[in-house]
């Protein structure tokens, strides 16, 4: 996980998911606009989950 991602990440979730399919984006787009925290809990762990 690269700190850019993880910035990205924090300022604009859906933008940090882009390349993880349409799926990833859209579920962190609508928790993003539910509420920012979930929207960035989400972009983190499928951020985190591709270095496995």
């Amino acid at each position: 996980m690269s700190i850019f991602r993880v910035l990205l990440s924090i300022i604009f979730p859906p933008l940090a998911v882009l390349d993880k399919g349409c799926g990833s984006i859209l579920l962190t787009f609508i928790l993003t606009l539910c509420g920012w925290i979930p929207g960035v809990i989400t972009a983190l762990i499928i951020v985190n989950s591709d270095c496995n």
